[in-house]
């Protein structure tokens, strides 16, 4: 269902189990765009999908960018902010627990929630990546930041958006951070892919586990 209870961002909400699932929708996207693939990977997991509040042309987006591929690096970390508050605002109403929160991004949806384990790391239990990019930090991450963090990064082979060294630096950005990454590649380009989705709920399985 689409909730009310913050007039300031729209987004859909379904309740089930814990973890939740964060679904961040990608460019033109909205709080409906990603409710079937969380379905898919997830069918009892509770669902809080919010709307990116950026608009780029009749585009909704979760922060600016110049250019393609060029992001807004001040705009990001003031979005990314914004985003955690209305997740600790809407946990506190709807018992979402800080820390039991698995994002699931796709392309501006997947870098916002790269960004959001880099300035808010409290709020993630692990994080689905998919058509993602490296970005900008305010402040570099430290060796030991993301310890333990279950991240899957999930880029296609012929994506137009985003190269393999793409995917390599975020690899590298996320690891050297102390973040556990799978990389599920596969030979599509900037789509969710369907030959990976049973990997996918695999991962959020696994993810549910305790963390060591």
């Amino acid at each position: 269902m689409v909730g009310s209870s913050d007039a300031t961002r729209p987004h859909s909400w379904r309740p089930g189990t814990s973890p939740t699932l964060l679904a961040l929708h990608g460019t033109g996207g909205d709080e409906r765009s990603l409710l079937p693939l969380a379905e898919r990977i997830a069918p009892d997991a509770a669902v809080l999908a919010p709307r990116g509040t950026v608009r780029e042309g009749d585009l909704n987006r979760h922060f600016r960018r110049h250019a393609e591929g060029v992001l807004d690096a001040e705009n990001l970390y003031a979005q990314t902010d914004a985003l955690a508050d209305f997740l600790r605002s809407f946990g506190a109403d709807h018992g979402v627990v800080p820390g039991e929160v698995i994002a699931v991004g796709f392309s501006n949806g997947a870098n916002i929630a790269t960004s959001l384990l880099a300035r808010h790391r409290d709020l993630i239990r692990a994080a689905i990546l998919i058509g993602a990019m490296p970005i900008p930090l305010e402040v570099p991450l430290a060796a030991e930041a993301l310890a333990g963090l279950p991240v899957a990064i999930v880029n296609g082979d012929v994506d137009e958006l985003v190269s393999p060294a793409d995917t390599a630096a975020l690899h590298s950005l996320l690891a050297d951070a102390g973040a556990t990454v799978t990389v599920l590649d596969h030979r599509g380009g900037h789509e969710i892919p369907e030959t990976r989705l049973d990997d996918l709920a695999a991962f959020i399985t696994t993810s549910k586990e305790p963390l060591r």
